[in-house]
């Protein structure tokens, strides 16, 4: 395991997400180990420090955060209150009624965003969401993960700067 930026901080986050069982994950895969983010997301301290350690890792001159749809817009919205950025939510797809957008808030063209996601494992939805915000005609200046389980693999593969709060690799 690496951390940055604290080893104090990884500590805490692993300590209050990781769960021994027999887990299925997002990715239809068998784990004997989950993180419940909501074990980092709910607790407003360590949410605080979190977001913190997000805000100094989001490039200086991004305009813009965003995140995929779902639980990592609380540490999106925490980072936001950090960084005074605004931020816009990534939808799975675009929603069939009012504005019917996939790209919700603010993700103007020329836009050099910050997408955040809490917990990656293979990548996949925050890659999809790096995809729609570069349909918006918006670059995506970076990616971070509060906690890398794999997925920034896939994402560096797809070109995309990746950085992490923690940064686990499962065993083989």
């Amino acid at each position: 395991m690496s951390a940055d930026p604290s080893a104090g901080l990884a500590d805490r986050l692993l300590r209050a997400s990781e769960l021994h069982g027999d887990f299925v994950l997002s990715s239809g895969r068998r784990s004997g180990v989950y993180f419940d983010k909501f074990g980092f997301l709910a607790d407003p301290a360590l949410l605080r420090e979190l977001a913190v350690a997000v805000a100094a890792i989001v490039p200086k001159d991004a305009t813009h955060l965003a995140a995929p749809e779902g639980a990592a817009t609380l540490l999106l919205a925490a980072v936001a209150l950090e960084t005074g950025l605004p931020l816009s939510v990534i939808r799975r797809e675009a929603k069939a009624y009012g504005t019917m957008s996939q790209v919700e808030g603010y993700a103007p063209k020329r836009a050099r965003v910050a997408l955040i996601e809490d917990v990656s494992t293979t990548g996949s939805q925050v890659l999809a969401a790096a995809r729609a915000i570069e349909e918006r005609e918006a670059e995506v200046a970076v990616i971070v993960l509060a906690l890398d389980r794999g997925g920034a693999d896939a994402l560096t593969e797809a070109g995309y700067a990746v950085r992490s709060v923690v940064s686990l690799r499962p065993d083989a």
